[in-house]
């Protein structure tokens, strides 16, 4: 599926580097991963060990798991696709937000999807793997911080970014019920709850993290962080539009 954003009149952007800091480290670690437990010819017990198995979870108290099965990919194109998504569109939140509260931003979304993935499923031995939770959080803070840019799906179809979140949002849902499928959409959803609680609840970090170093002093949310980051000698940029490549 190919994928095209552009910018509106007004917002502020620019034309991006080919990979943010925090995006590269992401890419660069899940890579190197995937690499490893694909040449090692034992991925069923890297998935065991390190992948989200709920019941190993509880019963076993492998607490590592709702952090370390973000690393740990199903398949090249599970992998591939989960990058790309990261890449496109987050890209341009690290610019907004900042190396540190994007990173933050990712891994609170991904391991509390991998959390609530194993409330919901407690005596499932089945693992999970992927970056999916975090990556739909991303996808859920895009569409909530530039609502009116056009994603072109397929580069044919244009829809408004919110829109396009709110589809696969309803789609991740729906496919939930569907008990013979080997995603887990539960991860999606929970994935997309965080992130807009996290965006859209007047609270600060300090709340959540207990470590003075690792809260912002103002409360984050979407409307602060724009007004923040906007510059004024930026106003009359030209639209961006980024896909397979970057034109």
């Amino acid at each position: 599926m190919r994928y095209q954003f552009q910018s509106n009149r007004g917002e502020f952007s620019y034309r991006p580097s080919l990979f943010t800091d925090a995006i590269k480290i992401l890419v660069s670690v899940n890579f190197g991963i995937f690499l490893l437990q694909s040449l090692s010819g034992a991925e069923r017990m890297f998935f065991e060990l390190f992948g989200l198995v709920p019941k190993q979870i509880w019963s076993e108290f492998m607490i590592w798991q709702p952090v370390t099965y973000l690393f740990f990919h199903g398949g090249i194109w599970h992998v591939l696709i989960n990058m790309f998504v990261l890449w496109m569109f987050g890209s341009e939140l690290e610019r907004l937000w900042g190396k540190q509260h994007f990173l933050k931003y990712y891994f609170v979304t991904g391991v509390g999807s991998g959390i609530i993935t194993a409330i919901f499923a407690l005596h499932s031995t089945t693992p999970v793997v992927g970056a999916s939770g975090a990556v739909f959080g991303v996808l859920l803070a895009y569409g909530l911080t530039y609502p009116n840019r056009t994603v072109y799906l397929y580069g044919i179809i244009p829809i408004k970014s919110i829109l396009f979140v709110i589809g696969i949002g309803v789609l991740a849902f729906i496919s939930s019920f569907d008990g013979t499928t080997q995603i887990s959409h539960i991860t999606h959803l929970a994935g997309m709850a965080i992130g807009y609680v996290m965006l859209k609840r007047r609270w600060q970090w300090k709340d959540i993290w207990l470590s003075g170093s690792l809260f912002v002093k103002k409360p984050w949310n979407i409307k602060s962080s724009v007004k923040k980051k906007r510059c004024p000698a930026v106003r009359n940029w030209n639209r961006i539009l980024i896909g397979f490549w970057i034109r």
